[in-house]
């Protein structure tokens, strides 16, 4: 048997085949990276659509009845631990993972589902990337590349199970992180699913907005709103699976915001209100202290970068023309965002470098033509 020594404990093959349960965006991304890293990969998914594409993508080959090392579960959170406890039945040498967003609660489903004889091949994990756009067309073979990747273990989860699964999540090109699902589930309720809440909530309050308001859309509704355009069907799932850890912190913004409120209509009608300008600076202080602890390149510690925005005209080469200019000057780029300019065919592009070349970049691209703006 595959997955499985002989001793009862599971084997750790130097190049395992896989299974991938579910060729939405994820599990067909991570058979486009695994296939292209030379692994054997197996699609399956409840639309026979669905697996065609993801093969014809280049995910894997259509084949539900060969034996494989590792089933990888790629299924909704509200269906995971069904189809988890599915697989491990099924495949009874196999170590079965599912990467679904919610850990603890697709875990103790898990437990309810199947024979204590079973969890030991069982290993829950989330790779913490996605997009915007489902489904096997928006996948990608470097949608993991170097994202967080977190390995949840069950306390029955056998280690060699857990290492074969760490590898496979590498092969991805992702970072992997072992933590315990209830911790997990805490973090992400702040980091990922409040986050969307609150995108969410703030591009809900477009929809009645103008057309001549709307067209004052700039840079920081663009980000705060990004990812509001996720689907609504997988988030009502994430959401619903990790309530208990979502609703104390929506409880603590809900709170917060409260304050705030309170502030702004007094001093909506008297500016003098003592102690009101002191809760919204409150509030914007402590988002600042927040937003300074978010790990800077490759997971390194924040770092403080100056910042130049060039405009470049919108038609074809002017992206590669500025790129090669950067490049004459021998800066590396730390980070890179761009808008459209209102009413203009131009775009803003902002340059993030180290403060002690930003002067010597400021040079070379005026050198070179550019108009540069601090």
């Amino acid at each position: 048997m595959p997955g499985e020594s002989e001793s009862g404990g599971v084997s750790r093959p130097s190049r395992p085949t896989v299974r991938i349960v579910g060729t939405g965006l994820i599990g067909a991304s991570i058979g486009l990276a695994l296939s292209h890293k030379g692994f054997r990969v197996f699609l399956t998914d409840p639309s026979p659509t669905a697996q065609a594409l993801a093969a014809d993508l280049g995910a894997g080959q259509v084949d539900d009845e060969t034996d494989a090392d590792v089933v990888l579960v790629a299924a909704p959170p509200d269906v995971a631990a069904a189809v988890v406890a599915e697989q491990l039945k099924r495949w009874p040498s196999a170590v079965v993972a599912d990467v679904a967003s919610v850990k603890q609660r697709v875990a103790e489903e898990v437990r309810r589902l199947v024979e204590p004889g079973q969890l030991h091949r069982y290993v829950g994990s989330h790779p913490m990337a996605g997009r915007e756009r489902s489904g096997a067309v928006a996948a990608q073979a470097d949608l993991f590349e170097g994202r967080t990747w977190v390995v949840c273990p069950q306390q029955e989860t056998d280690p060699d199970a857990v290492v074969v699964v760490q590898e496979l999540a590498r092969a991805t090109g992702a970072a992997v992180i072992t933590m315990p699902a209830d911790e997990h589930d805490a973090a992400v309720a702040v980091v990922s699913h409040v986050p969307q809440l609150a995108a969410s909530v703030v591009a809900a309050q477009l929809r009645e907005l103008p057309e001549d308001a709307i067209a004052l859309s700039s840079g920081g509704i663009r980000d705060v709103t990004r990812i509001a355009a996720s689907d609504p069907m997988l988030w009502t799932q994430i959401l619903t699976g990790n309530a208990a850890a979502v609703q104390p912190v929506l409880q603590r913004v809900i709170e917060q915001l409260t304050v705030v409120s309170r502030s702004l209509e007094q001093l909506a009608t008297d500016d003098t209100a003592g102690g009101s300008r002191g809760a919204v600076a409150r509030l914007i202080s402590d988002g600042q202290l927040g937003h300074a602890r978010i790990p800077g390149k490759h997971g390194s510690a924040p770092a403080t970068y100056a910042t130049l925005i060039v405009p470049i005209p919108d038609e074809p080469g002017s992206f590669a023309r500025l790129f090669n200019d950067v490049g004459d000057a021998g800066i590396n780029l730390e980070d890179l965002r761009m808008e459209h300019g209102v009413g203009a065919m131009v775009g803003l592009v902002e340059l993030s470098v180290l403060p002690a070349v930003v002067d010597r970049l400021r040079e070379v691209l005026e050198h070179k033509g550019w108009s540069v703006h601090e």
